[in-house]
């Protein structure tokens, strides 16, 4: 009987055929035992043969045998069960498919809980008891498990390679420090741990740092975003206050033009049907008059007609005028209204621009669309001329003045404009509105810049100050400066720069022009407030070109 806290063998209690624990034991006259299910499914694949053997011995049975259930195992088991010494689950035990089978267990592998680095073996938690509890074993190293300890054996002297090799960047064995790495630099695996190991942490530092200050940096731009929100919120409540104003105002403006007129139109209305009545009736009194008149005139008697005419009363004078029509007022009121709309408008005009300049979407109002193809922006090409008069005295002129090359020193008389510490020169003209042109570089480095033209920067890079914006383009990368802020742009490298600009809109765009494609390196918006100039700075060597296109 199964004693408490006995524990069975787990290869003793699985079957053979399905590898699991037993499931209701049969046991055959051979002595094995398996699952009741599985030696009878087993065995019904040899019905045909006539002829059935023990899966495990392999013993034949001329006929059938007939299985009872293991009374004995079955208690066995239930005990086990109930005692609560059952194996773990299978899928816990046994090594699958992607684990690390224990290299002591016979049969099927349980999975290794540790990997022994002297040994180079990897134990299940049954074999592994020793190196716990043998002092013989208490200085080997015990790791996870792994698959790869067969890498650790120097594949030509078959040792285990506990040393580095610097020179080679390889892991060797004792026998290899002395033979064909004799004399490289070579230290213990583990001295190479430990110094790959401070590098480690020194790296995770970093990172880690740098994980701190971008996370701050991310904490800024949402602080920033809010900001602006709030900003952009605040602005549109109190534009719609102002505009909700300036219609209550316009609103009120036209119901006072609207009651003045009528008003006036009420008034001159009822001043015109007192005076048609008056006429009215001056005209029933001149009809009557006319009628007297016709009846004396008809008169036959003479002496009759003489004494009745002088006691006609006289004809009056007409005391009123006919000029009364309000036309004249109305116009006045037109014309009125005409003349300030026409001042509102220039307000709008003169102002609005500005307005939206502020808040910085000229887009909506000015740009246009913008080209898409090479062929597109060369419809807005402008040819550059540069000046002679800004140009360092290092820069050399040629091609009419559209090239530049670098020099030693050339002999230019003094100028106010001239750039005096850098390689740089700018266009002879400002750049219209809309334009596009092409800078060609040497075998060195140049920066192609728009800047303002002001006597004040000639002792300044471009991309120092707010007056200029300038991409360069050297040692096989971009950079754009703006206000002494540098930022690398990614881009294929090509010899050719495309500059496209949008003054009024407030667009500037650099491509990297090839013969077939044009690739958007980087697009600003931003308002520019006076004239600009094309630029060009040179850099090292001697000789180095740039030439507009």
């Amino acid at each position: 009987m199964l004693q408490e806290g006995a524990q069975l063998d787990q290869d003793a209690i699985c079957c053979s055929i399905c590898l699991d624990v037993l499931k209701e034991p049969a046991t055959t006259s051979c002595g094995h035992s398996f699952c009741m299910n599985c030696i009878q499914t087993h065995w019904d694949k040899e019905d045909d043969k006539e002829v059935y053997s023990c899966p495990q011995c392999r013993r034949s049975f001329t006929s059938r045998p007939v299985l009872l259930k293991s009374i004995m195992l079955a208690d066995l088991m239930e005990k086990q069960k109930k005692t609560g010494l059952e194996e773990a689950p299978a899928d816990l035990c046994y090594a699958g498919a992607e684990d690390v089978a224990c290299d002591v267990c016979t049969g099927r592998k349980l999975r290794a809980c540790k990997s022994c680095l002297q040994c180079l073996i990897s134990y299940c938690e049954k074999h592994l008891q020793p190196h716990y509890e043998s002092p013989a074993f208490r200085k080997h190293k015990l790791v996870e498990p792994s698959k790869k300890l067969q890498e650790n054996i120097c594949s030509r002297h078959d040792e285990v390679m506990k040393m580095f090799c610097r020179t080679d960047q390889q892991f060797i064995c004792y026998l290899c420090s002395v033979d064909e790495h004799k004399g490289h630099d070579t230290v213990s695996a583990a001295a190479e741990r430990t110094e790959r190991q401070r590098e480690l942490e020194g790296s995770r530092l970093n990172i880690q740092q740098r994980i701190q200050d971008r996370e701050k940096e991310v904490k800024l731009l949402q602080q920033d975003v809010k900001a602006v929100n709030g900003s952009a919120d605040k602005a549109v409540e109190d534009s719609e206050k102002m505009f909700t104003e300036l219609n209550r105002l316009m609103e009120k403006r036209s119901s006072d033009v609207k009651q003045q007129v009528r008003s006036q139109q009420k008034r001159e209305v009822s001043r015109v049907k007192e005076l048609q009545e008056k006429l009215k009736q001056e005209i029933s009194e001149l009809k009557r008059r006319d009628a007297a008149l016709e009846l004396l005139s008809h008169t036959e008697d003479h002496n009759q007609f003489l004494h009745s005419y002088p006691s006609l009363p006289a004809l009056s004078e007409a005391t009123h005028s006919s000029s009364i029509l309000p036309l004249p007022y109305l116009e006045d009121v037109k014309a009125a209204l005409s003349k300030f709309r026409d001042k509102l408008l220039d307000v709008l005009r003169d102002k609005w621009t500005k307005v939206y300049l502020t808040v910085g979407d000229v887009d909506m109002l000015l740009s246009q669309p913008q080209p898409q193809t090479r062929a597109g922006f060369l419809k807005y090409s402008h040819q550059i001329t540069l000046d002679p008069n800004t140009a360092n005295t290092r820069l050399y002129f040629s091609e009419r003045n559209r090239k530049v090359t670098s020099t030693l020193g050339e002999s230019y008389p003094s100028h106010p404009e001239r750039f005096t510490t850098y390689p740089q020169v700018l266009s002879e003209e400002s750049l219209p509105g809309r334009c596009y042109w092409e800078v060609e570089k040497g075998m060195g480095g140049i920066a192609v810049a728009v800047a303002y033209k002001d006597n004040d920067t000639v002792n300044e890079q471009f991309g120092e100050s707010e007056k200029s914006w300038a991409l360069g383009f050297y040692k096989g990368r971009y950079d754009f400066r703006h206000k002494k802020h540098q930022a690398p742009i990614p881009g294929p490298q090509t010899s050719r720069v495309g500059v496209y600009l949008d003054h009024s809109a407030g667009i500037l765009s650099f491509y990297s022009v090839s013969e077939e494609t044009m690739t958007l390196l980087l697009r600003i918006k931003t308002t520019f407030t006076q004239p600009l100039y094309a630029g060009l700075h040179l850099y090292a060597p001697i000789g180095n070109t740039a030439e507009m296109l």
